[in-house]
């Protein structure tokens, strides 16, 4: 998200080999974390982890002790939404995040935004969650981090990683990292293809030499992080998730289509592990 200023029973710990595929269902039926099937393709050390931190969306009210809102139009990337918390709910074991066309404070759109800001941050790991979004033009769901040092240093030197963002109605997904690379605000990211309207499993695992981003437990692209090679020191610090739907805005454009609204992004569960070995 460019920022210009079981139940179920989950077991404590999962291994991730990067390179490999995990089996995840496109359904919506949650999965223990232990369950991910791995297919071993390398001789590489698996990192494993160990689950520190989640949220399964199981309980009949969003969970104030793990995360707050933003509120109000930001003033970003020209984004038409004005944000409040009541766009956020729990339904069916979701989060869900409704983005409606009603004009508050001259903004024609409300939604939500979500973040973890003093309540939980972390450094190094992996960040998953399991979400579908809404398809339709103005649409910008994300699942993304920014640096816990943010009001102290401001953006971009705080740095941001965007775990995954989603524009209009295309089936592309964009992962990217944003930080100061000295003189101002550089960027790094790649994109890849999936069924945005359908549960895909997003994450990101992050050492202190790469950052890692996936579909499904399929590695589409690579950071270097190490020895904060061209100015990456933001990205060995602490970072707090947020979870947000625009509407409008720079990257999906100025136009949105309105006989979608109001749409829906759909969050099964967000889940931060901590390599052990």
């Amino acid at each position: 998200m460019r920022t210009s200023i079981l139940k179920k029973t989950i077991l404590p710990a999962l291994a991730i080999i990067p390179g490999i595929i995990g089996l995840y269902s496109c359904s919506k039926s949650k999965s223990d974390p232990s369950n991910n099937v791995i297919i071993k393709t390398d001789t590489t050390v698996k990192p494993v982890y160990a689950l520190v931190w989640s949220d399964e969306f199981d309980e009949a009210n969003i969970d104030d002790t793990k995360w707050g809102f933003d509120l109000g139009n930001l003033g970003v990337n020209n984004e038409k939404e004005f944000y409040q918390a009541k766009n956020a709910s729990i339904s069916n074991g979701n989060l869900v995040i409704t983005a409606n066309k009603e004009l508050v404070s001259g903004q024609p759109y409300t939604s939500a935004r979500m973040k973890t800001q003093d309540k939980f941050s972390m450094t190094y790991g992996r960040i998953e969650a399991r979400i579908k979004m809404p398809m339709g033009q103005g649409m910008w769901p994300a699942f993304w981090m920014l640096g816990a040092n943010i009001n102290t240093v401001s953006w971009p030197t705080c740095g941001e990683l965007d775990i995954m963002e989603h524009i209009n109605a295309t089936n592309v997904i964009y992962g990217t990292m944003h930080w100061n690379g000295g003189s101002g605000h550089v960027s790094y990211g790649s994109t890849t293809m999936t069924t945005p309207a359908d549960y895909h499993v997003y994450a990101i695992e992050w050492d202190a030499k790469q950052i890692r981003w996936y579909v499904d437990n399929t590695l589409y692209q690579t950071g270097n992080i190490l020895g904060n090679i061209n100015n990456t020191g933001a990205f060995h610090l602490p970072f707090f998730i947020l979870l947000n739907l625009a509407v409008g805005g720079d990257f999906p454009g100025a136009a949105v289509d309105e006989s979608i609204l109001p749409a829906s992004m759909y969050v099964d569960y967000v889940r931060v592990y901590k390599q052990t070995n």
